[in-house]
């Protein structure tokens, strides 16, 4: 931690070691004053050469653990893990090597080297979380990382430097003016600050042009930037409001950062004022305003809070013209820890980062859902990869869009802080599948697919040459939903035929089930098809079945022509000859009669079911039409064969006269407009 240390979490160390620093008198009278005036950057090489003066080996150890402490203050894990190896080598005693040691290590992605380090500080103070926490967030930050979320992370190179940039806010409401705080050279007074060993921070400014490129940062003239610290601004929608941190860098004295604002005057930002409940005993940075100016959000470490750092909030009353007392956000969003760098979505949500709540580095950043007025709950981590091993802050969004900024110095970070950009890309689906003719397996092109979604979406493609359709996203509009159950089926037009099927398809109620629901990545169904059956001169069914010489329906033969009834109601504009045919044995006559009344039977009941009696032909046909001849019977082998033989001749089956049926009762029906997806209602997630 290096920015965040300073602003937030520096002045709380110094005061837990200070007594202890200080109580060593053979330290170096400099490099005592230093650390405690939080000047660890020179501190580091004051204390490296009051190491070469000490003589007991227990007052080594203790400089030694001091250097680390510097190293990480300064943000340098590298360093930090180092020397705290050191320093339990030279047996210094006091367990927070270890845990240091292991958040070093965390702050790194050497997870498992940090949860054996985490595991022997527990060891050692089994009553401190911090040590069961670390294994916990070690054994966190490997899973998130192997399961990453969609979101997907970039540096903003354009606009990051080799020094430390971090903390952008919008500032204008089309988004397109990034202010941010950085340390690199140019900032106002250009003074050094021997805590980080860097330049003091100032508040920069980018503009995006028309193609999308960031224009070079310049800080922003005064009487905003000063030669003091200024940094992590925030906004009003309007941008006539500006909000921001300012630490004073005056000589000799150890001066804390406050909150102040500035109104902007025509096109320049009048003088800074100071909040009127800052004072110079706390800390109070990292402000958030609502886009309406009425809410201010905070980072501070006043008296009534729940840790270190805790977020605060405080409201614009517009008849008094002041802001209200701060009010601590409680124990659902802040810890024992630290919990810094608020910021307010469009929507109500809080975003926030913290090391006192579980996560992959130091600080994770978090959203904690609106409850009321002034409150929040259900704290989550945002997860891998918008967080890291190292230290992700100062988030914020465009608006409602899934899309924004953040801070953080994790690996590939081009300065110690960096700017990056994230986006949560659309989680796009795609159904895929073929449409193909049941008994030749030649794709059918041309056939009508419909998609049906329990949101109540409605879309149709066809297919190809090939037979294949395809469901997804197409420009702005997205065909397959998340968290939507789909049914698919098909329509094949009097006009769709083929080489194999010259007289074309029966339609099919044969229906597919797909479903995004759950699923939380983006995935291609495939595989999703059907085969219609084409119109010959006899076409099958389910077998009807009769009892020995009798004509009327045994129960269990309804399923069967319930397949018929459906197939009909599928294909409104087929006229149909409803077939029945007996085996060979028995009369011709009784055989012609025993047919005719099971065709019958069969059109009696589709009937009743409904459909319309001028759509059927009953026919019998007795034996006249054998599908297997009696001289091929009797030279089967078996009484088995010869009877599957003469079961096959018995059969009910249809065909198909004609296709331009018109029911002339059917109710006329008011032609349904379909339903056009557009970019507006069914904008893709950015």
């Amino acid at each position: 931690m290096n920015r965040i240390s300073k602003l937030f979490v520096a002045f709380v160390v110094t005061l837990a070691f200070s007594s202890n620093v200080m109580a060593q008198k053979n330290f170096s009278i400099d490099a005592d004053a230093a650390f405690q005036n939080r000047q660890y950057f020179n501190a580091i090489e004051l204390y490296k050469k009051a190491y070469t003066k000490a003589k007991k080996k227990e007052d080594k150890a203790v400089i030694i653990f001091t250097i680390a402490e510097c190293y990480r203050l300064t943000g340098d894990n590298k360093q930090a893990e180092a020397w705290y190896v050191k320093a339990i080598k030279a047996n210094y005693t006091n367990p927070l090597a270890k845990l240091y040691l292991a958040d070093a290590k965390k702050a790194q992605e050497k997870y498992n080297e940090a949860l054996i380090e985490y595991t022997n500080y527990q060891t050692e103070a089994p009553s401190d979380p911090r040590g069961e926490n670390g294994i916990k967030s070690c054994e966190l930050a490997t899973k998130w990382k192997d399961h990453p979320t969609r979101y997907k992370v970039e540096n903003m190179t354009l606009i990051n430097s080799k020094d430390p940039d971090f903390c952008p806010t919008y500032a204008d409401k089309k988004y397109n003016k990034l202010y941010f705080t950085s340390m690199r050279p140019g900032v106002t007074g250009g003074a050094f600050d021997g805590s980080l060993g860097e330049f003091y921070s100032d508040i920069f400014e980018t503009q995006m042009d028309k193609n999308g490129r960031w224009s070079t940062p310049a800080p922003l003239p005064g009487p905003v930037n000063t030669n003091d610290n200024e940094g992590l601004t925030s906004m009003t929608r309007k941008g006539d409001l500006l909000v921001f941190t300012r630490c004073l860098a005056e000589k000799n004295k150890n001066s804390l950062n406050q909150l102040w604002f500035s109104i902007k005057k025509g096109n320049v930002w009048g003088e800074p004022e100071k909040f009127w409940f800052c004072n110079d005993s706390n800390k109070f940075a990292s402000p958030s305003i609502s886009f309406g100016g009425a809410t201010l959000l905070f980072s501070s470490d006043m008296a009534g809070g729940q840790g270190g750092n805790d977020i605060w909030v405080s409201n614009y009353d517009k008849k008094a013209k002041k802001w209200s007392q701060p009010v601590n956000l409680g124990a659902e969003i802040n810890t024992a820890g630290n919990d810094v760098f608020p910021y307010l979505h469009d929507d109500g949500t809080l975003y926030f980062s913290s090391d006192g709540h579980l996560g992959m580095g130091s600080l994770d950043v978090f959203r904690g859902e609106k409850k009321g007025k002034g409150e929040w709950a259900n704290v989550t981590n945002l997860k891998y990869p918008i967080n890291s091993a190292g230290d992700d802050f100062g988030i914020i969004f465009e608006g409602a869009k899934e899309r924004g900024y953040f801070s953080s110095n994790r690996e590939g970070t081009k300065g110690s802080d960096d700017i990056w950009s994230f986006v949560l890309p659309p989680l796009l689906f795609s159904i895929t599948g073929t449409v193909n003719d049941a008994k030749s397996k030649e794709p059918i092109p041309g056939v009508t697919v419909k998609l049906l979604g329990s949101d109540g979406s409605s879309v149709e493609t066809k297919t190809d040459a090939d037979g294949k359709y395809v469901f997804a996203a197409n420009g702005n509009a997205r065909f397959v939903n998340p968290n939507t159950s789909y049914v698919i089926t098909t329509q094949v037009g009097n006009d769709i035929v083929s080489k194999n099927a010259p007289n074309g398809f029966v339609n099919s109620s044969a229906k597919a089930k797909v479903t995004t629901v759950g699923v939380e990545d983006a995935k291609i169904f495939k595989g999703v098809s059907f085969s219609l059956v084409p119109i010959e001169k006899e076409i099958r069914f389910p077998d009807v079945l009769y009892d020995l010489g009798q004509s009327s329906l045994r129960p269990e033969s309804q399923d069967s022509l319930n397949f018929l009834y459906q197939t009909l109601i599928d294909n409104p504009t087929f006229l149909i000859e409803l077939s029945a045919h007996t085996d060979s044995r028995g009369g011709d006559a009784d055989n012609l009669k025993l047919s005719e009344a099971r065709a019958k039977s069969c059109f009696d009941y589709l009937v009743s079911k409904g459909i319309p009696a001028e759509r059927m032909v009953p026919k019998g046909y007795g034996e006249k039409r054998l599908l297997i001849t009696d001289a091929q019977i009797n030279k089967m082998a078996t009484t088995e064969e010869k009877e599957a033989g003469h079961q096959k001749n018995r059969r009910t089956v249809f065909s198909v006269l004609r296709k331009d049926y018109v029911n002339p009762n059917a109710p006329k029906e008011v032609p349904k407009t379909q339903k056009k997806v557009t970019e507006e209602e069914e904008e893709e997630e950015e």
